[in-house]
């Protein structure tokens, strides 16, 4: 019986891997198949998977080479389109040799067979597309031709369009463009397929105008009224698409969508129904709603989430339907659903309250009905955040400690702990509320969680001082540090004991979170040569849950080098800085790590030539006055292809004023020849070479780091009595609005807007900006700029920080 088992195990363990134990020798023998007349194809693709398997567990590729090269171009199709997809992979791990092949690929482009044809035209793209010229000139020729298969021009499609994106990036774009007349001219084209490529390309080019989007969106709309669903949906989808950047366009096509709502399938009538509200008119707003709610009970809830994205670009456009949107989204919040749905609801509520200051106490009111019922413990704890953050700002803030406390009562720990932080800033924000807020937390002493017992102790010991200064700063603001590093240090404390405290300031500040919503369907996402993307709906969610900050993502690089321990904490690292043009020899970019009292320069080097082999690299700088050069670390060895790392690491000047200034780099290394083949180098000598580089410089902002403000007004008001203030007044006359001038002061001083003060009110001739950082040290920074538009703009700068040379550093930088 155990025999019998050992054999079944054996015999399961080798069903893994059928190709475990074959031999090279015998495949080769295998290949002759190749010749047999006539050619079997079900054995041929076989042997092709083997060959593919081999080269997999790098095997030689040389001794199968001309068996691919005959199959590339054997008369039947599926020997020949298997022998073109192997290529296609094999150009990952042996690219030199798959370029050897074109000639026999460029045969096969020439196929009567659609599908050889297609695969044919991938392998020949990825064999040319480092080269920008012959893509051009591939481009060129085939966009003459007529071929034969929809799936290879559906492709030429998008490669042209890559093409006319990295014009564009590099300023060499023009509107008549051979390439965005060819794609105008497949809207032509007999094959559905092809036709609504190009309408889906011109539509997601950055550069396409309104009129040359205006034949993409009328083939569209003929889609639109098609018999078949897949057509239906692909164009509404598109189109409510175009609705985002340009609605004008769209509007023509409202007659076909409105057509559209009562579709049979759902998902063509979700689509066009958002379409229309984010095209149609404030009046139609009503209407549109009424004929949602009678069936968004009945679409998925990835539907039901374009529905939500709708109406929330609706409250934008139309801030006065607020009260009909936000009913709506609050009956949808108690209907059943997801995380990813309910959240985004959420989500959108939170958007309106932000951005229309009307709407915030109704989007309160039915966040708090919603916690009362809410099964998603990560959803009701961040919405008890928003009360704890909002709250205390209302007329009433007192009708919300109800909500709350019921979350004390009713759920668990989770959401039990964050009801007692939401309650103690609503003790720490107003006083009237302190005496009630204190017996509540008192109660939650008796709790029996730990957290929520820890947390009530702690809020209660701050607010019972009443000291308004101690609250903001433990309660309002919170911990700004990175909780990761937080460890990681409390960690190396205790495990070396020492009799001096532990400084908070030796942990780096947390990233602060970016407004911006990462769209995976963005302009310009799309992969090249077979265009086929890796990345699924889900994937937006785990990315934003996974995000960490840029230093944290740095500082574990910069651990792993021994001679960069020394310097202390990582402080901030700015990002990265392009040295050179992609398309030279060597690229380089700059990686600008400030440490408390240390400058690290991290210079990233790609070597792209296959016939050089680089050793020593190192780069040079000529600085501003005041800098002195600690150490060098350069790259030892730098073969084709691959990312090298050198360092150069300087002390800060001691005048902060000399800080700001512009480095001159040059890159040196020493060259040896090499086989392109093997990388290996043809001698042990080589000689001395160097390359320029751009200048780069490092700014005020590249010593700041962004930090948030809860309440800033009480912050500011507190570094009155406690902060050195200066303040000056400057005219900004290359500025033509204060959107302008908002912008530019926030991206030079590298600080954080707080209070959502770089949100400028519409018709707005003044405006106030609010900023908070921290410079390099831990010395806090606080400023208030007061702008007024007439003929210029000027600006009145004040400046408070715990550092009067970083004040006098921020007032001289910026005038």
């Amino acid at each position: 019986m155990s025999a019998f088992r050992r054999d079944k195990k054996e015999e399961e363990e080798g069903s893994g891997n059928p190709f475990q134990n074959i031999e090279k020798t015998t495949v080769l023998q295998e290949t002759r198949t190749f010749n047999d007349t006539p050619v079997n194809p079900r054995k041929c693709t076989h042997i092709l998977t083997k060959i593919l398997y081999l080269l997999n567990q790098v095997t030689t590729l040389q001794g199968i080479e001309r068996y691919m090269k005959q199959a590339i171009v054997d008369r039947n199709s599926a020997v020949s389109s298997a022998a073109l997809v192997s290529s296609l992979h094999l150009t990952k791990i042996a690219g030199d040799v798959v370029k050897r092949w074109v000639n026999e690929v460029q045969e096969a482009v020439n196929s009567d067979s659609v599908m050889v044809q297609y695969h044919a035209l991938g392998v020949l793209y990825h064999i040319r597309k480092s080269d920008r010229l012959a893509v051009n000139k591939l481009v060129a020729k085939l966009s003459h031709m007529s071929l034969k298969s929809p799936y290879a021009v559906c492709m030429l499609i998008r490669i042209a369009c890559k093409l006319l994106e990295d014009e564009d990036s590099s300023g060499g774009g023009s509107s008549d463009s051979p390439l965005f007349e060819f794609i105008e001219s497949c809207l032509r084209h007999k094959s559905e397929m092809v036709i609504y490529e190009a309408a889906h390309a011109i539509v997601n080019l950055r550069r396409t105008t309104s009129r040359e989007l205006a034949p993409a969106v009328s083939v569209l709309q003929l889609f639109c009224s098609s018999p078949k669903p897949t057509l239906r949906f692909a164009a509404v989808r598109t189109l409510n698409k175009v609705a985002m950047s340009h609605p004008e366009a769209v509007t023509a096509c409202n007659l076909d969508l409105e057509n559209l709502i009562t579709d049979s399938n759902r998902s063509v009538a979700t689509l066009a129904i958002t379409t229309l509200l984010k095209t149609g008119a404030e009046s139609s707003v009503d209407r549109l709603m009424k004929q949602i709610a009678s069936f968004v009970s009945e679409i998925s809830d990835e539907f039901k989430i374009v529905v939500v994205q709708a109406i929330r670009a609706l409250c934008l456009k139309f801030p006065r339907k607020h009260s009909v949107l936000m009913n709506f989204l609050s009956a949808m919040l108690r209907d059943e659903g997801g995380l990813e749905y309910k959240a985004s609801i959420a989500d959108t509520i939170i958007t309106i309250i932000e951005e229309n200051p009307e709407a915030k106490e109704t989007g309160l009111a039915h966040l708090c009905e919603f916690i009362e019922d809410c099964e998603h413990t990560s959803l009701a704890v961040r919405i008890l955040h928003l009360l704890g953050k909002e709250g205390p700002r209302t007329k009433q803030p007192s009708r919300y400690i109800r909500f709350i406390y019921n979350r004390v009562i009713l759920e668990n720990a989770p959401v039990r702990a964050a009801a007692v932080a939401a309650m103690a800033q609503f003790g720490a924000a107003c006083p009237d509320l302190l005496p009630n807020i204190q017996v509540l937390l008192a109660r939650c002493q008796m709790d029996t969680d730990d957290e929520v017992r820890d947390r009530a102790t702690y809020y209660y010991s701050i607010l019972e001082t009443q000291d308004k200064p101690l609250a903001n700063h433990y309660i309002v603001e919170g911990l700004q540090v990175s909780i990761p590093s937080l460890e990681r240090a409390l960690h190396q404390y205790t495990m070396n004991p020492t009799d001096v405290p532990f400084d908070m300031k030796c942990v780096p500040l947390a990233a602060v979170p970016s407004e911006e919503i990462v769209n995976p369907s963005a302009k310009g996402g799309q992969a090249d040569g077979m265009l086929i993307s890796a990345a699924s709906s889900g994937s937006k969610v785990l990315a934003v849950a996974a995000t960490v900050s840029r230093e944290e993502s740095y500082a574990e690089k910069l651990r792993s080098v021994p001679e960069l321990v020394a310097f202390g904490p990582l402080f901030r690292s700015s990002e990265p800085v392009e040295l050179t043009e992609s398309e030279t020899e060597y690229v380089v970019r700059c990686i600008k790590h400030s440490f408390p009292q240390h400058l690290v320069l991290q210079f990233d080097c790609v070597n792209t030539l296959s016939d050089q082999l680089l050793e020593n690299v190192r780069v040079e700088v000529e600085t501003p006055t005041g800098y002195q050069l600690v150490q060098e670390i350069p790259c030892p060895r730098l073969s084709y292809s691959e990312t090298g790392t050198a360092y150069l690491v300087f002390q800060f000047p001691e005048e902060l004023g000399a800080t700001v200034g512009t480095f001159n780099a040059t890159l040196k290394f020493l060259v040896k020849d090499c086989d392109p083949a093997t990388g290996l180098p043809d001698s042990d000598e080589g000689y001395d070479d160097e390359y320029m580089l751009e200048d780069f410089e490092v700014t005020l902002g590249d010593q700041i780091q962004k930090v948030t403000k809860a309440n800033f007004g009480a912050a500011w008001e507190e570094a009155g009595a406690t902060h050195c203030e200066l303040a000056d007044t400057y005219s900004l006359s290359n500025m033509g609005t204060l959107e302008e001038a908002v912008k530019n002061i926030i991206s030079f001083l590298g600080m954080q807007p707080v209070e959502r003060s770089d949100r400028i009110p519409e018709g707005k001739s003044s405006h106030t900006l609010l900023l908070a950082g921290v410079f390099r040290g831990g010395y806090e920074i606080l400023v208030q700029v007061k702008l007024a538009l007439a003929a210029a703009v000027t600006m009145q700068l004040t400046v408070r920080s715990t550092n009067p040379e970083v004040a006098e550093l921020v007032t001289s930088a910026v005038g």
